[in-house]
This record gives structure tokens, sequence and C-alpha cells, in this order.
């Protein structure tokens, strides 16, 4: 993608790309992994020296969509899940296999899922989303507030989505061209430079409803994106120290993931609206 496609609007004055050499911090993903499988190990041994009767963690009231980021699918956050799982919550799939489409059609997609979710469980839904994932979940909060109770965002550049490593601007580059060959579910110029492109970023600014709890999890080592981009004043920011990769494997991470999910429970039923739409 050349600079001329990305919209200029993208990448708004005070933000900027990460350094060329930036993406090297990413790989501390070796480390962040092995302090998940060091925790696993752990886990296990406590599970096995603890009475079969008190094994069962207690069931969390909110259930949680998991939502990746740009590149990637629902197995990105396969890890993250089964810890999630593991401390009460019931965890669901984006369904999304790889995230490498129209924003918008991702948004809807997201939505319906949210739906079905909502109305199967008679309650509100709380998403976490990675990248490209928590900006998504924003803009749903803003739309349909009757389906979300909270969100969490782990690296997602809200307030300057164009703010990204150059390496990615060069995979968002080959998905252009090959939508503009006639591949079909792919990004196109208008998600990147057009009026698909405004929408998302408008609604990614706009105000969270204030019964939507919104956290924003954010690095200064993050490789990939701006971290001024990913501290949305509307969110208790927490700050951590992993690579923008890692946050999705990282147990310190997801401590906090699971602190702000407990934070932001809100265990009351609600009626869900279905008359409304993306």
């Amino acid at each position: 993608m050349s600079t001329s496609t990305l919209a200029s609007f993208l990448l708004p004055e005070g933000y900027a790309r990460p350094a060329l050499v930036a993406v090297a911090r990413e790989a501390s993903l070796v480390t962040e992994a092995g302090r998940y499988a060091l925790r696993s190990v752990d886990d296990r041994r406590t599970r096995r020296s603890t009475p079969y009767t008190g094994r069962g963690p207690v069931r969390a009231p909110d259930p949680v969509l998991l939502v990746p980021g740009f590149l990637a699918g629902d197995t990105s956050l396969a890890f993250m899940a089964k810890a999630l799982r593991g401390q009460g919550y019931r965890t669901y799939r984006s369904m999304i296999r790889a995230n490498i489409g129209c924003t918008l059609n991702a948004a809807a997609q997201l939505e319906a899922r949210l739906e079905s979710i909502a109305i199967r469980r008679g309650t509100r839904v709380q998403i976490v989303g990675h990248s490209l994932g928590g900006m998504l979940a924003r803009g749903i909060a803003v739309r349909r507030p009757d389906l979300v109770s909270g969100i969490i965002t782990m690296g997602s550049p809200m307030l300057a989505p164009g703010a990204h490593h150059r390496a990615l601007t060069a995979g968002v580059d080959v998905l252009v061209r090959l939508s503009r060959a006639g591949v079909p579910g792919l990004m196109s110029e208008e998600c990147v430079g057009g009026s698909c492109a405004r929408q998302s970023f408008d609604e990614s600014r706009s105000a969270v409803p204030h019964d939507v709890a919104f956290t924003a999890i954010y690095s200064k080592r993050d490789g990939i994106v701006d971290w001024r981009a990913c501290v949305d004043p509307a969110a208790h920011a927490i700050e951590v120290r992993a690579s923008h990769v890692g946050m999705a494997v990282d147990p310190r991470v997801i401590d906090h993931v699971v602190g702000s999910l407990r934070r932001q429970a809100q265990p009351v039923s609600v009626e869900v609206d279905r008359g409304i739409t993306a």
C-alpha cells in the first residue's frame, strides 16, 4: 500500500509509525511464550495437589468473546482462552479464521455472533480484542451497548490506526493488490483510504456508552504500533511489559485481563434489542 493509499486521517498529528528496528522487540515473544508454558506447568501441579471437589473454578457471570488482531485468527488467542476458562469464564471464538477482510464486514459478523451469545446466555458479553480486534470491539460497543457490558483492548491503536510498523503496511499492501485482482473477502482500497476506513475510524473515536466498561492495555515495548495510540482517554489504562504479539500469551498480561474482567463484571440479565443492526 503506498503512502497515498492510506488515508491521512488514520495517522493524526502527534502519532508516528514505530522505527524500522522496533520490530526487533517482538523477539521477546519467545520469552513470553515460555512464561506461559511455565505457568501452565505450575497450574497442573496445583490442580493435582488439590482435592477433586475443590478443583473447579467459580463460574464467572459474563461470557467473553475473544477477537484476534490483523492477519490473525482465533487460534492466536487459544492460549488466552484456555487460561480464562481456567478462571471460570465461558469463552467464545469470534469465528474469524484470518482477520484480513473489510473491517465493516468483520464488525457485522461479530455483532451477529454477540447477539447469538447474549440470547443464549441471557446477559451482555465482555469482549477481549487484540490489536485490530480491540478496535472492532470498541466500534461494536458504541453501536450495540445492549450486547456489550465491557471491552478490553490489547495493543489496539484506536487513536491512530495508521501508526503501525511499515512491515504491517506491506501486509496491507498485499491484501489490497489481491483485492484489486478480484480475490474476494480481502481488504480493499475503501477499507484503508475510503468511506469504509472513515466509518471504522469514526466509530473507534466515538464516546463509549457510560454503562460499558473499558480497559485499554498497552506496552511501551510494542514494536508494531505506537503505544500512545492505544491509550484511549475514555479507558482505564494498564501498562504492561510485553511485545505486541506477546500480549496474547504472556501470563502477566492475561492476569491483567482476568482482573479487568472481574472488575467490569455486571451479573445482570438484559433484554437484547434485536431491531438494531450494523
